[in-house]
């Protein structure tokens, strides 16, 4: 707003004359001339439509004919490139199907499935350890504790990476070594003093963790298994995960510690990182499959947070809380995506989208704690595994088109078949 036309409209009112003889405005020869001039350049004398100052219309006035806006075709092009914000991908909110699992123990500290590259899904019910093939439908039982003696059960299992031979915890401190394709025990190692809950395989390699705090690292190839022992945890240690490159060895603990291990000084017994920002237990554990060095864990139901890792430098990038404790996390190996699985009150299976950690979707249909969580090896299904003694399989990483979508399903007939392990 110009004040000098302001003021001039102002005086021009109702006692104008008066206002100027109260304001005893000095007038000048220079300054009458310059108030003219305004008033001819802004129309303001006599109060006409084609007025220019604080004139409201409802329409700009037309351009000239032929006159050509010469930044016209910088917006028209602009415009063209923009894109249309992405929505989210549709997830399914049923399970595809649901296995009974009779027995499956209600413990926060054990790890009692595994899904191998053999597509197998062991699962430790009580003292018996079964297999499902997810290719056949077919279910063995590998193998099994003594069953008259109720502290004898399996307490963890992990596929080794050739997908024929599985390692299999107990309540008794052992560590056995079967092949499933024969149901034969290769071989058993001792050295814990307490149930081992965490098993991780790394090649040759195996780290196995235990009630006794303590986690042995074995080389299953030699008589003198056990290489190296790290004192790191003061509690239970029941989260333990090798990365997929096999560099680094990540811990977790009732202590509510994390530790990151290098894999060339690990010898040492020295932990690279001592991490305590978490509450509670951390047992859930999950490597990045698309940045090497980025790890999530997921505290218990004193911390319920999700937190994020640079396991070369040590630093908290970031950390989620997720209002439930947080039981198992599943990278989505096709998306930038993580799955978590979570205990009271929903038991919910949420699905994030990284790194915005926009929540996607919450599949629910269990009806007690999520405790366990595997994935399929070409990546598209997860398996839950809870306390309600049920196995349910999620297509939530299914990312293929529409069309090879329903000649997929034309295939399957049954939408969602229940079956039981017994």
């Amino acid at each position: 707003m110009d004040l000098d036309v302001a003021h001039y409209n102002l005086s021009r009112g109702v006692g104008g004359e008066e206002r100027e003889a109260e304001v005893k405005e000095i007038k000048s020869p220079a300054k009458e001339a310059y108030k003219k001039s305004l008033a001819d350049n802004f129309h303001v004398e006599d109060g006409s439509e084609s007025a220019k100052i604080l004139a409201f219309k409802s329409k700009a006035p037309a351009p000239p004919s032929g006159m050509e806006n010469s930044a016209r075709g910088v917006y028209t092009n602009n415009s063209a490139g923009v894109k249309a914000k992405k929505t989210f991908r549709q997830v399914p909110q049923a399970p595809e199907r649901i296995l009974d699992a009779p027995e499956l123990i209600d413990d926060y500290y054990l790890n009692l499935i595994d899904w191998g590259t053999s597509n197998q899904v062991a699962v430790a019910l009580g003292c018996t350890v079964y297999m499902w093939n997810a290719d056949t439908g077919a279910i063995n039982q590998l193998c099994q504790t003594n069953p008259d003696d109720e502290e004898d059960y399996i307490t963890s299992v992990n596929w080794g990476a050739d997908g024929k031979h599985i390692a299999v915890g107990t309540n008794s401190a052992e560590v056995q070594i079967w092949d499933a394709s024969q149901c034969k025990k290769v071989r058993t190692l001792r050295g814990h003093a307490a149930r081992v809950g965490a098993i991780s395989w790394n090649g040759s390699q195996l780290a196995t963790g235990s009630r006794d705090n303590n986690i042995m690292i074995h080389d299953v190839r030699i008589r003198e298994h056990c290489t190296s022992t790290l004192q790191v945890h003061s509690q239970e240690v029941c989260g333990l995960k090798w990365s997929p490159s096999g560099n680094q060895l990540a811990s977790g603990g009732n202590d509510n510690l994390l530790h990151i291990f290098d894999a060339t000084t690990i010898g040492n017994q020295q932990a690279l990182h001592r991490l305590d920002a978490h509450q509670a237990a951390v047992k859930a554990l999950a490597w990045c499959p698309f940045q090497s060095n980025l790890l999530a864990s997921g505290g218990g139901t004193a911390d319920r947070c999700i937190k994020f890792w640079n396991t070369n430098t040590g630093a908290m990038l970031n950390s989620i809380d997720t209002h439930s404790q947080v039981c198992a996390l599943q990278w989505n190996t096709h998306e930038r995506e993580l799955l978590s699985s979570h205990g009271y009150s929903q038991n919910q299976l949420c699905l994030w989208k990284y790194p915005t950690m926009t929540k996607m979707a919450e599949l629910t249909g269990h009806q007690a704690r999520v405790l366990h969580m595997a994935q399929s090896p070409d990546g598209t299904t997860v398996v839950s595994a809870a306390a309600d003694e049920t196995l349910r399989f999620w297509k939530c990483f299914d990312n293929v088109s529409e069309k090879s979508k329903k000649v997929r399903d034309s295939s399957d007939s049954s939408v969602l078949r229940r079956f039981n392990f017994r």
